[in-house]
């Protein structure tokens, strides 16, 4: 089969670390009798450079026209005074792509909890799913900037609860069966219209599935206190970002964990950690994200034997002990060695 993919390496690290992209599918393609053609395309930072705006219309053509979507990191200091944003770029892609569900897994990897600043017995047993909604709230909001205040819209519609509720469901029926749903329904009247809609969906459609309600400020503590109490969590797209990021520090560093942003149509996958301006340039980010972004990629294009062999090929690169300083302080592994042991480990 031949597939085409757009990867969008954007600014930071993320040219480094998408590096991986074409290094890991043209093994995968050996290995399993595929073509993958990877091309590359501007977004972000890096577009505003080049063309003046954050998404140019040639890159969200090839978008809309590939069989799936890489995107590594946008962003950076350097466009924090700037009147265009490379954010601007990703949210008008997500828009376009009506990707509207964004899919966190959190990967724990038990050779790592020395990484992790939680006690191992606290740890233990964690396995959970964060499905946030991705193209509504209050990033999607209208916005206005006065003299003295600014205001930003958080809408949702039934709707739009309606479809990101069924995802997580559905998730939750493949799983342990138990869903927790998070919000703000004490104070906000949108939390209020979603607590009513996913209730009304969990009891119409999936009794089978033990739903929970819980608000945001309590699940971020919960999220630290005893994070194995968790299986799939559903939330709106601020409370989803905030939630997600500090669930990374569970698994020891963000570097770790993957997504996926579904909607009807296409698919897009990026690596939740941001474009680390700090370390950008050095080579020692770690890329393990983004090849396991890849496996889940791999696997919305229903090749899961590949996305396997990808997944695996990472666990055992970790497992061989081939981290980045993110994992292991003065490692002295860099980003090129560790995508070199997964690519190893897939020609195995």
């Amino acid at each position: 089969m031949k597939y085409n993919i757009a990867s969008l390496p954007g600014d930071g690290i993320g040219p480094e670390v998408a590096a991986a992209v074409k290094a890991v599918l043209d093994n995968v393609a050996k290995k399993f009798n595929h073509q993958f053609d990877v091309k590359e395309y501007l977004i972000g930072g890096a577009a505003i450079d080049e063309t003046g705006v954050a998404l140019p219309d040639e890159t969200l053509a090839a978008c809309k026209s590939a069989d799936a979507v890489f995107l590594a990191a946008i962003g950076g200091p350097k466009w924090d005074q700037s009147d265009i944003r490379p954010e601007q770029g990703l949210l008008k892609l997500r828009a376009e792509l009506e990707v509207y569900a964004n899919i966190r897994p959190l990967t724990m990897y038990p050779q790592l909890q020395s990484a992790s600043p939680l006690k191992p017995e606290i740890l233990a047993g964690t396995d959970f799913i964060i499905v946030r909604e991705l193209t509504g709230g209050i990033y999607f909001g209208e916005k206005a900037r006065y003299e003295d205040y600014a205001t930003d819209e958080c809408k949702y519609s039934v709707e739009e609860v309606e479809r990101i509720a069924r995802v997580a469901f559905d998730l939750a029926m493949q799983r342990d069966k138990k869903l927790t749903s998070v919000d703000k329904a004490n104070v906000l009247e949108t939390s209020k219209l979603w607590r009513e809609v996913v209730t009304r969906i969990g009891e119409t459609e999936y009794p089978q599935v033990e739903l929970h309600h819980q608000l945001v400020d309590s699940c971020a503590m919960k999220l630290i206190q005893s994070p194995s109490e968790f299986d799939v969590v559903l939330t709106e797209n601020m409370f989803g970002d905030i939630l997600s990021d500090e669930a990374s520090v569970l698994a020891g560093s963000m570097g770790l964990l993957a997504s996926s942003s579904v909607g009807s149509k296409y698919g897009l996958f990026e690596p939740i950690h941001g474009s680390a301006p700090d370390i950008a340039g050095q080579g020692v980010a770690n890329p393990y994200a983004s090849i396991l972004s890849i496996a889940m990629m791999l696997r919305w294009l229903k090749l899961s034997d590949e996305a396997d062999a990808v997944e695996q090929a990472v666990s055992k690169a970790i497992d061989d002990g081939v981290l980045t300083q993110d994992l292991k302080s003065n490692s002295g592994i860099s980003t090129s060695d560790a995508i070199g042991a997964v690519i190893s480990n897939l020609k195995e």
